[in-house]
């Protein structure tokens, strides 16, 4: 009798493990974007990835345009457990390690192809996991756009920008940018932009074509200088401890569809630069100011004093690995 009860509280186990185990991962992605950013896209890619290869075993929940969290409240939502995977800025890093504050640099990158070289090098990838002590697991880094400054008046020389009001990410290396051109910093959730620009609470921003398109900001600024002066990207992140407890097989597939994924997202990132450039122009709401190089000197000669100031807190050594990135292979 004794054998029988035990080999029925086996069998219970059993059934009751191998339903636990029936049962798929659920994944929150959630980020602040239109599914129509690179971003979105890369999404969007991903889930339809994953419940392709991983059926049953992964299910995959996207919650775009600031549906679950804003950018302020998402990064203690990663770590709470709330969701799994989010896909930040990178200047939302900076409160966990200066070193990452590198790519808010003003006119560090000439472009993003060498963002890409940066990022691929051996410097780069120890910035993907320089937050892993903090609870954050960087995957991979996704492009968006280099930045150009927005307002309703026209930004061709620095001075222009003297007493407007910018928003700005919380970053302590947009907030010296700004003050060196003699520019308030106001700093927002991305999701209040639109209504901030059009209510006049900011008079200018700065962000990349697929925001300034998707986000429709266009229709509440009427000018915008094309000066490439940043570069706004991307850290997939997910919660490390939920990552390392994953199946290692579901992870190894996990980390094969993000690489797949994060080269379609780059690739998209490089192509709709100027498509939604175009998009902004033919709309005929603004207008797109292309700076001289004796102006664009200007804006780089205002703003160099920021690297001089988080030369230390950076490192000079990432800062030259950053620049000799510029230099094509």
């Amino acid at each position: 009798m004794r054998i029988f009860i035990h080999s029925l509280i086996l069998f219970c186990c059993t059934l009751l493990l191998s339903n636990v185990q029936a049962e798929p991962i659920k994944i929150k992605f959630s980020h602040v974007v239109a599914e129509t950013t690179p971003k979105g896209i890369g999404a969007n890619l991903f889930k339809k990835l994953v419940e392709e290869r991983l059926a049953g075993k992964v299910v995959v929940e996207i919650y775009p345009n600031s549906q679950l969290y804003g950018d302020e409240k998402e990064m203690e939502a990663l770590l709470l457990g709330d969701v799994q995977i989010l896909a930040p800025s990178l200047a939302k890093f900076g409160k966990y390690t200066d070193k990452i504050q590198l790519f808010d640099l003003p006119f560090l990158f000439d472009d993003l192809a060498a963002v890409d070289r940066f990022q691929a090098s051996e410097k780069g990838l120890e910035l993907l996991h320089a937050v892993e002590k903090k609870g954050y697991y960087g995957l991979a880094f996704w492009h968006n756009g280099m930045k150009q400054f927005s307002a309703n008046k026209p930004l061709r020389v620095p001075a222009d920008a003297k007493g407007l009001k910018f928003r700005i990410q919380q970053s302590k290396v947009l907030e010296a940018q700004f003050k060196a051109l003699g520019a308030s910093p106001e700093k927002l959730a991305f999701a209040e932009v639109y209504n901030a620009l059009a209510t006049g609470i900011v008079d200018g921003a700065e962000n990349p074509w697929a925001n300034i398109y998707s986000k429709k900001f266009h229709e509440v600024q009427k000018y915008f200088s094309e000066t490439n002066h940043g570069v706004l990207d991307y850290m997939v992140v997910t919660n490390t401890a939920f990552w390392k407890k994953l199946p290692d097989d579901v992870r190894t597939e996990l980390e094969k569809i993000l690489a797949e994924v994060t080269i379609e997202v780059n690739k998209i990132a490089f192509e709709q630069e100027m498509t939604d450039r175009q998009k902004v122009i033919d709309s005929g709401k603004t207008q797109v100011i292309q700076l001289t190089p004796e102006e664009l000197a200007q804006w780089r000669t205002a703003m160099l004093p920021v690297w001089k100031q988080f030369e230390d807190a950076i490192g000079k050594d990432l800062i030259d690995a950053a620049l000799a990135a510029n230099k094509k292979p």
